[in-house]
């Protein structure tokens, strides 16, 4: 990532990303889909009641994972393998003990935030074995995000990209089977999901073994206190940025949950399809922080910022296409979510498709988001993308308890893109403070 053109570099580490996020979306697709055609809307809407809950853990996972391995693509930038291999070892160790402390505190919250959410009785059952299923497998998903956060470090996007392919056709398939086979219930397409991560997981171990340099030794795994505060203070900020981001989901959530059954199902069907709009964006943010950590480590700075300008364009033009594109199929797409014969299933999809509409217009904020947030986790800086998760969370929260009652349930929709871009002003005045001091610094040097 050091050397040629930063956006054919950044697209080429960004494409197999891109199509693993779309085959990691692709299963959470089926699951909303099976769940909602192969049980009903009540499953669909229990779903969709506990989505933030699930993602505060999952997103904290994927938060502390993708932070221990920014020292990683610097000392990989700058061709330190033995700090590279402790950087892992060490990585390793915090990981595993960060996701058992989750897993535990998970489990054990599920019926109280179930209960302050005010979700509805009827759906509750079907909401708390789904949660419990997968927060049995959070060190799984600890386990994959830190492994194929290894191999990204290290410049490679394809293995992640074929753990995902065989990810998403075991879960597909054990959905199918599990639930429409067997008629399970909603706890088996969690189950699936799990099934399949642990299929990634061997997978990325697999590739990993093959890289001689990272070839574990015995002393590797000697915790230093000062390599493993420093993972902490990366990984730590980027965890908590998205637990802040999760906190107000979840507010959210509690304004929508009491609007019942019809208004969650048709909200829970555009949130699914939120992951396949943001999954581009998600890419191109790995990529810039790769991107963004060699090129500091190798001391490249202007690359950085004509990685950035490439990041940007790249995205926004990303963002143009898919909205254009749900703007044209969106409520074809949010058919396969909601099953027409069921009672209220029309007013389910004009919920979905006005929420979908929504974002989908506002798109070009949410890259413009991520591409700016990677880059200053990638140069070194993971406080600020934190402020900028609580900017998220004073937004979304302040607007779906004000708006609602000044434009009715248009404003729990509006909350999702005013938390975009109360992001993007913090992001982007820290970015071009933080890189003109580099440059400066470059200069000095």
């Amino acid at each position: 990532m050091t050397e040629g053109r930063p956006a054919r570099l950044i697209f080429g580490i960004a494409l197999p990303l891109m199509l693993g996020n779309i085959c990691q979306q692709l299963y959470t697709v089926v699951d909303a889909s099976v769940v909602g055609i192969g049980i009903g809307m009540s499953a669909l809407a229990a779903l969709g009641a506990s989505d933030w809950f699930n993602w505060l853990f999952i997103s904290m996972a994927q938060g502390m994972a993708q932070g221990f391995t920014i020292p990683m693509a610097q000392a990989f930038g700058a061709g330190d393998y033995p700090e590279l291999r402790k950087c892992v070892a060490s990585a390793v160790v915090l990981a595993a003990i960060a996701s058992a402390i989750m897993t535990v505190l998970a489990l054990s919250l599920i019926r109280p935030v179930l209960e302050l959410l005010q979700t509805p009785q009827d759906i509750r059952p079907m909401s708390v074995s789904y949660l419990t299923a997968l927060f049995i497998g959070l060190p799984v998903v600890m386990a994959y995000n830190l492994l194929a956060g290894i191999l990204r470090a290290l410049g490679d996007g394809r293995s992640p990209l074929y753990a995902m392919i065989v990810a998403a056709a075991v879960n597909i398939a054990l959905d199918v089977l599990f639930v429409m086979g067997f008629g399970w219930g909603v706890a088996s397409a969690a189950a699936a999901t799990v099934i399949a991560q642990v299929c990634s997981c061997i997978f990325c171990l697999f590739r990993l073994r093959q890289i001689d340099f990272l070839r574990l030794r015995r002393e590797d795994f000697r915790l230093a206190a000062a390599r493993c505060g420093r993972l902490i203070r990366m990984g730590l900020p980027v965890s908590l940025q998205n637990a802040i981001i999760a906190v107000g989901g979840m507010i959210v959530q509690r304004v929508v949950n009491p609007l019942g059954v019809t208004f969650i199902a048709g909200y829970t069907a555009t949130n699914k399809l939120y992951g396949v709009l943001e999954v581009a964006a998600i890419s191109y943010g790995y990529a810039m922080s790769t991107y963004s950590g060699q090129n500091l480590g190798a001391r490249k700075i202007d690359r950085i910022g004509r990685g950035v300008r490439a990041g940007l364009v790249t995205g926004v033009l990303t963002a143009i296409v898919i909205a254009g594109l749900m703007f044209l199929f969106g409520e074809q797409i949010v058919g396969l979510f909601i099953d027409t014969a069921e009672a209220n299933a029309a007013e389910a999809t004009r919920i979905a498709c006005e929420f979908l509409y929504v974002m989908s217009a506002f798109l070009p904020v949410l890259y413009i988001l991520h591409v700016v947030r990677s880059t200053l986790q990638g140069m070194g800086n993971a406080i600020m993308p934190m402020v900028s998760g609580l900017a998220e969370f004073v937004m979304r929260t302040g607007a779906a308890l004000i708006l609602p009652g000044l434009i009715g349930y248009w404003g729990v929709f509006y909350a999702e893109v005013l938390a975009w871009a109360g992001a993007d002003v913090i992001l982007v005045a820290t970015y071009c403070v933080t890189y003109s001091r580099l440059r400066r610094q470059s200069a000095q040097s």
